[in-house]
Order: C-alpha cells, then sequence, then structure tokens
C-alpha cells in the first residue's frame, strides 16, 4: 500500500549522488521489520548506469523518509516529561534507529545529525499538541535524514593489456579520488505545518567538492578549419605529468554540454604517451564530424582522473 521507497540520482559536477524516500512498516514492535525493510530497499534497488548500478555505488546518498523508528520502553509520563524541558538526550538511548545502528553493520554506514528537536511524531491535526486520541500515539523521531559518502577503495588489480597496460596509476571508480565532505548546517523541523499528524523535518547541507587541481593539465586545440567536409586534425599538449593513459580520449562538444559523456564525437589519444610539452596530433575522420555547424570546444578527457583535464578555445 503506503509502504516502500523511491529513487532519485542524477551527476552532480561528476559526482553521482542518490536521493532514496521510503516509508516503513509502523507501530512499536516492528523495529526489526523496519530494518530489514531498509536493508531491502538498499540491496535492490538498481539503476541502468555501469559506474552506479546499487545505491552504495553513488558518491553521497541521502536516504529519507518516515523511517517508523519509535522510542522503546519510556512512559508517556517521561517521554513528555524529557520533551518539554528540551531533555532530548534522555531519549536518545531508547530511540530504536540509534539502538539499531549499533548492532547492523549496514547502517553504521549511515551518518545522522543529533536528535535537537522535539520527536515529530504523533499530533493532533492542525495542533502543536501530541495524539490525544484514544490511541494516545507515544511521541517519536520516526521522521529522519541521513546521509552516507562512499568509503574510499583500493585501486584494483588490474590485468588488462593493450591501452590499460600503458596507464601510469590504475585508476578505482573514479569518484573516490576526489576531495568530497557533506557537512549539515541544520537539522530540525517545522512544527507551524498541522495539514499531517507529522511534523517536516528539514536537513539542510554543504557538500564541499574540492578541485584536484587549479589548472589544465592539458591543452587542446583545433588545427584549421572544421567542417564535414573533410577531416579534421586537433592538437594536444601535457602541460605538466600527471596520471595520463593510452585509455585517455578527447571530445568534440556543444559549448553549452552538461556532462563528459554529452560529446558530439570523440577520439582517443595517440598510442604512446606525450611528454611534458610534447605536440601531439590526432585526425577525425570526417565522417564523425558534425553535420550540424556551430559553436564547440574540444575536451581531453583523462581515464584514471575520470574528469575532463583540459579544453580548447569555443571554436566553430
Amino acid at each position: 500500500g503506503n509502504k516502500g521507497g523511491v529513487s532519485v540520482r542524477f551527476s552532480l559536477y561528476g559526482h553521482m549522488i542518490c536521493f532514496v524516500n521510503c516509508h516503513l512498516t509502523a507501530h512499536m514492535g516492528y523495529a526489526l521489520q523496519r530494518v530489514d525493510e531498509f536493508e531491502y530497499i538498499l540491496e535492490t534497488q538498481d539503476f541502468d548506469l555501469d559506474n552506479t548500478p546499487t545505491v552504495r555505488d553513488h558518491k553521497v546518498v541521502f536516504w529519507f523518509g518516515d523511517l517508523n523508528f519509535r522510542i522503546s520502553d519510556h512512559g508517556m509520563h517521561f517521554l513528555r516529561s524529557s520533551i518539554n524541558s528540551g531533555r532530548f538526550n534522555l531519549l536518545w538511548e531508547r530511540d530504536q534507529l540509534l539502538s539499531m545502528k549499533k548492532k547492523e553493520p549496514f547502517l553504521q554506514e549511515f551518518e545522522e545529525g543529533p536528535l535537537k528537536f522535539k520527536p515529530t511524531y504523533k499530533f493532533n491535526r492542525n495542533s502543536d499538541t501530541y495524539d490525544t486520541s484514544g490511541k494516545k500515539r507515544k511521541p517519536a523521531w520516526t521522521d529522519r535524514i541521513l546521509w552516507r559518502i562512499k568509503p574510499k577503495t583500493p585501486p584494483p588489480e588490474d590485468d588488462e593489456e593493450e591501452r590499460a597496460s600503458t596507464s601510469t596509476q590504475h585508476s578505482d571508480d573514479g569518484q573516490a579520488e576526489y576531495p568530497f565532505e557533506v557537512l549539515q548546517d541544520t537539522y530540525t523541523c517545522d512544527p507551524s505545518y498541522g495539514v499531517s499528524d507529522h511534523k517536516p523535518v528539514i536537513g539542510i547541507f554543504n557538500l564541499e567538492m574540492r578541485k584536484r587541481c587549479d589548472s589544465a593539465l592539458v591543452s587542446v586545440c583545433p588545427e584549421g578549419q572544421w567542417s564535414a567536409d573533410q577531416e579534421a586534425v586537433l592538437s594536444y599538449t601535457i602541460l605538466e605529468d600527471f596520471m595520463s593513459s593510452t585509455w585517455d580520449w578527447i571530445g568534440l562538444y556543444k559549448v553549452g554540454f552538461k556532462t563528459a559523456l554529452d560529446y558530439a564525437t570523440f577520439v582517443w589519444v595517440k598510442g604512446e604517451l606525450a611528454e611534458v610539452n610534447e605536440v601531439m596530433q590526432v585526425c577525425v575522420n570526417k565522417d564523425d564530424v558534425p553535420l550540424v555547424g556551430g559553436e564547440y570546444v574540444l575536451g581531453y578527457y583523462s581515464y584514471n582522473m575520470q574528469s575532463i583535464v583540459g579544453f580548447s578555445h569555443n571554436f566553430q
């Protein structure tokens, strides 16, 4: 019925980010079932991109929703007294999610800010008063916002020959090397909303994605006029030593492109690695040059760094 999960993911400056919203089983006695459902969604949600086939493959995951974990053991009087006095820390030890995190390794992968706001469930509608119906549900932090940063992994063994054998360094998934940090500025609830018996929870985050390098590592330049009537020529020059590879390639992009895979065409770099300041030329077959004219730019894509590390000027 109304239980389950839904995910949205996208690339943000080359970092794959996933948002998972879920609604887990209710009621006090079903904490273990909620953990199982959490893990089931985590394990079974799959995607159609090779580099991020699962939720865990994303650089950062935000997991949020009505997780329905309750505050166990404490009586109603102690709960309300602790809440009214602002002593939320007295309730943390009995929060089911925090307790389960101590036992479940997969939950330990997720971080959460401190619960320094009133439990967001259960309220009388259009009111700041906790449930006064016959059920008298105990207050709880059912609504949560968690996040997970992908841990760094050691580079895999690589026995490929051909291009990979000439790489100066093996790569990992291409994301873990980049300095990346998630900082939570705000974790709170907004009691002004009364349309639901829950109060909405708000998390405000800063994502710090620091540059790996401050200047271009490669200079790329189109040679002569480019048109679909003739073979096109480009040159590139390694400006400083980096993890270059014969798996590197140079893409032709319409100005305003969004990702490194938005190329109109591409060409592999030379079969031998270039020295610093050595000018290399490669040709683009005329059949691969776009028929549609316009303003384009060339970008040098590093296989090992999983990033464009140099651009040409814009050209027609």
